[in-house]
């Protein structure tokens, strides 16, 4: 079975664990990338994490990207949404179906 964890601030992350998914708290882009492997390691199938730490971990989560699993999703904070959280659901769709489906193809 697949697990789904949620790294980000308390505040954001919190009503992720009423919903069963394994939060990991944290507000230190050094201590969220420690959780990123191991949760990786731990062979999670989806890691949500915030916008504003994962603006910080590019080259982290970049190591990812090409792996079948984790797939892993930046979503708004408690600062709310940046946009970068929509890019990638963008460039992720794009790569599966090979056309970009959510906006008609138009950037």
């Amino acid at each position: 079975m697949y697990k789904i964890g949620v790294i980000g601030e308390r505040d954001s992350v919190l009503g992720f664990k009423a919903v069963g998914l394994d939060v990991h708290p944290c507000s230190q882009s050094d201590e969220a990338k420690k959780i990123l492997h191991q949760l990786a390691k731990d062979e999670y199938a989806i890691i949500y994490i915030t916008e504003g730490l994962a603006a910080d971990m590019v080259k982290d989560i970049d190591k990812y990207k090409d792996s079948r699993l984790p797939a892993i999703i930046p979503i708004p904070g408690k600062e709310g949404a940046s946009g970068t959280g929509m890019d990638s659901v963008r460039k992720s769709v794009e790569r599966a179906v090979g056309a970009d489906i959510l906006f008609g193809g138009e950037k």
